[in-house]
């Protein structure tokens, strides 16, 4: 099947819904499909995760065009107790910092984290 990223089999440290939200902090224009295929997800699991993180206020977007801009709330603290007080940008601050290296989009579609 095309466009269906490698299964992963296995656990990992980060949650799906960070990768998403890593890559779009990254690009805030970018497409489901550009985060699906960075994500080794399929596209389909990138729109519920955008969904989920939307419905809970993590996440907006407004339409331009044909493109969606996405708005991250930096300062919304994460949903575990675990990490009670961690807010949204202190995660993105870890995550995007080194993915900055692997992004694979060009350098003048970057953005800083939100």
């Amino acid at each position: 099947m095309d466009g269906v990223p490698e299964s992963h089999t296995g656990w990992t440290f980060v949650t799906n819904h960070a990768r998403v939200l890593a890559v779009i902090a990254d690009n805030h224009s970018a497409r489901i499909r550009d985060i699906a295929a960075h994500c080794r997800l399929t596209e389909r699991a990138v729109q519920k995760i955008i969904s989920d993180l939307e419905q809970d206020g993590y996440l907006s977007h407004v339409r331009e065009g044909r493109t969606n801009t996405y708005r991250i709330e930096p300062g919304k603290v994460l949903r575990h107790p675990a990490e009670a007080g961690l807010t949204v940008a202190s995660l993105l601050s870890l995550l995007v910092q080194d993915e900055a290296d692997r992004s694979p989009f060009p350098e003048s579609r970057r953005h800083t984290p939100a």
